[in-house]
Order: C-alpha cells, then structure tokens, then sequence
C-alpha cells in the first residue's frame, strides 16, 4: 500500500511550487491575463478562502481551549504551592521568551528589505496610541458577548480563563459542563485539522501571488526570519534557562543537557511537545533524579500550557510581517503581542495547525495583515522541531527547580557518568 504523504510535506511541496510558478510568472511580460485572472483572480481566491478559514477558527478555538485548559487544573489547587510555583515560571518565561523574540527581532529586522505595503487589504489600527494604564484595564470586558463578536483576543483570554478557574474550583458540580467542553475541545482540533487539508493549497496560491508580484526580494527576508528565530530560541534556552537552573538550583546547564538530550532527541523529530512527553518523564525521573510526584505533575501541564519556543516564533513573525507590510508597532501594541502570546500560550494544543491559528489570533489583535502567515508557513517545519525541544527544555528546566525546592531531586541520579543510556527511546 502507498504511503501518504503528511500535511507538513504537502505544505512544504505547496510552498515550493508556489515559489516556482510565482518566479515564472514574474519572469513572463506583463498582461492582463496574468495580473487579473491568475494573480489577482485565481490566486488571490484560493489564498483568501485559506486565510478566511483559519481566522473563522480563531475565536472559538481560543475561548474554548482555554476554558477546558483552565477548567481542568484542578491539581493546581490539590497540590498548592507546587501548582503555584510552577504555572508563575511558566508565564514568567513565556513572558521572557517573547520578550527576547521582540527585541532581537527589533535589532535584526528581518522583514526590512521586502516592502508589501501596497497590499494591505485594511487600514492597520495599531498606531492609535493607548497608554499603557488603558490597555491593561481594557483586558478585562464589560460584555463578553460582545467581545467574541468584535474578536477581541486579550478580553476574550482574560473570560476564558475567569470561566475556567471557576469551573475547577465548583468540583464534581462542574462536570456535566467540563465535559461538554471537553467534547467542544475535541471538536475544535477535528475542525483544524480539516481546514489544515487545504492549507498546501492555500500556501501555493498565497506564496505563487507574493514571488510573482516581488520576484527575489522575498529571499534574504525569509532566511533573516529563520535565523533570527533559531537565534532567540538559543539564547533563550542559555540565558533563560540556563541562568535560572544556576540560580536556583546550584546545577550545571551543561550536565543537564547531556542528561536531558534522549528527550531533546525525540522533541526535535516528532515536532511534538505532547508525543515526546513520555519520554520527557522518563529521562526527568531516570537521568535528572525528580521525583515521579513531581514529574507527573509539572511535565504534563508544561506540555499544555508552556509553549515558550512558540511565543518566540510569534514574537518574531510579528515584527516580521509589521516590517514586510512597512507598519510600526507603538510600545502598546508590543505590550498587546506579549500578553496576548503569553496567556494564548495556555490554550495552544501540541496538533498541526493549530500553531497558525494562535500566530493569526496575536497578528489579529494588534491589527496586523493575517496574509503574512503565508510567507513563513512553508518554512515553519524546522523551525517547530527547534522550537518543541525548546518547550520540553523548559518544561523540565522548571520541574528540576519544584523538585530541588520541595526536596525531590536526587542528586546521584543527575551525577552519574551512566545514566545517558538509562532511557529507553519510545515516542
């Protein structure tokens, strides 16, 4: 029987023959065939119907992901100060991760170099300038409905959120409604998926139309993006991780990734926080020395709500597709992309897609075309097998640091020359 190529390599394909019938294109003399029924006719339906589809996902994924994700923390609550400890590191770093992102991407400025100003579909709404003191009061709604209709992303997180502590404070009475989340849940990720089977068609059709409109020039801008990314992930994972693990633990950031690199291994090939997580928990408790108690509580709820690697990638694609559209960002709107990003990053579920949505929702938010998704969505593969083994680094960065502090870390394990080979490589 034939084997099926995956989405990833469809996309990946869809990308590559969209840049080359886009060159050939550009090549080919001007005519009104060209520019107004394959260009702006044929090309500009198909990548807009795409690009419709994802943001018809936008609002309803996100409400009710993080309604189910929130809902279902009722360990936080059980274990207390642990629970505590470990969901603050989390938004801290989140928070961090992005941070880095944004100014290492203002420093490099990928997206300069590369000018589609003159296809903004709408009239950018971030350089209205909002103090700082309004944005934040502004998180919290006077009327949820009303800001699921407008689409008002941080009002929206600030609800679902709410929503779901509530939920998991109310118990056993909350289960009929938690199961019907649940179920809306799983809904959600079948509804992704089946706009992701038209996402090769849509990146062919978005990425034909930019090179055969911008020829070459879309080149340097997209390899400055990549390594900008692969950049702030590295810095992240030393700086970042690196340093608190000294800081609070006393441990070598060297001997943890020797330890830690099975798990490392697994994350960077199957570009999946939650399918590596077996593997994570096995190489935390028998080359780090955690305790399972600890392991089976931090490890899983970083895969669900730690998504640092994808907060940088956002953080970077943000200045990115600002830079390409020629539009500024105001300190507010930054501020707007790294509370969006970082409370997103509860609700973003480890399935193919789904990664696109949260970018669309925080380019949403402050107002940014959702169209740039597609200059960088050919290319995103590698970067989420960077990314993911930056998530797991930092989930079980945390973990060592709960466990050191709770008194659940055995420092042999994590000493010993021999424990490398302890772990059994299954995904």
């Amino acid at each position: 029987m034939k084997k099926q190529l995956g989405i990833t390599t469809k996309i990946f394909i869809g990308l590559i023959l969209g840049l080359i019938t886009g060159v050939l294109l550009y090549m080919l003399p001007q005519s009104t065939f060209k520019s107004d029924v394959i260009i702006d006719g044929l090309f500009f339906l198909v990548g807009q119907v795409f690009l419709r589809s994802i943001l018809m996902m936008v609002v309803p994924l996100v409400f009710i992901s993080l309604v189910n994700g929130s809902a279902s923390m009722g360990d936080v609550k059980k274990l207390g100060r642990i629970g505590v400890k470990t969901v603050l590191f989390y938004l801290v770093t989140t928070a961090i991760a992005i941070s880095i992102a944004l100014a290492l991407a203002s420093v490099v400025n990928p997206g300069v170099g590369l000018d589609l100003s003159d296809i903004v579909t709408k009239e950018p709404i971030i350089n209205e300038r909002v103090p700082l003191v309004e944005v934040l009061i502004d998180m919290i709604p006077r009327n949820p409905v009303a800001a699921l209709t407008n689409g008002n992303m941080l009002q929206i997180i600030v609800f679902a959120v709410f929503m779901g502590v509530g939920l998991s404070a109310m118990g056993e009475k909350a289960k009929p409604i938690t199961g019907i989340f649940d179920i809306l849940n799983d809904l959600m990720m079948k509804m992704v998926s089946y706009v992701m089977l038209i996402a090769p068609y849509g990146v062919f059709a978005l990425i034909a139309r930019t090179f055969a409109t911008e020829g070459f020039d879309v080149m340097i801008p997209l390899l400055k993006y990549m390594l900008t990314v692969v950049a702030a992930l590295l810095i992240h994972a030393v700086v970042t991780y690196g340093g608190m693990l000294k800081a609070f633990t006393g441990l070598s950031f060297g001997k943890f990734l020797k330890n830690f690199m099975p798990a490392v291994s697994v994350a960077f090939s199957t570009a999946s926080s939650g399918a590596t997580l077996p593997v994570t928990m096995e190489v935390a408790e028998d080359n780090l020395g955690v305790s399972k108690s600890i392991a089976s509580f931090t490890l899983p709820l970083g895969a669900t709500i730690n998504m640092d690697g994808t907060a940088i990638m956002q953080g970077v694609a943000t200045i990115f597709i600002a830079q390409v559209y020629g539009i500024d960002l105001t300190f507010s709107a930054i501020l707007t992309v790294i509370l969006t990003a970082t409370l997103a990053s509860i609700g973003t579920a480890g399935v193919p897609g789904v990664g696109l949505v949260m970018l669309s929702m925080v380019l949403s938010s402050i107002g940014l075309p959702v169209e740039g998704i597609a200059l960088i969505m050919g290319i995103d593969r590698l970067l989420d097998m960077t990314r993911t083994a930056i998530n797991i680094t930092g989930d079980t960065v945390c973990t060592l640091i709960i466990a050191k502090s709770e008194g659940e870390f055995n420092q042999d394990i994590f000493d010993s020359e021999e424990n490398s080979s302890n772990v059994s490589l299954q995904s």
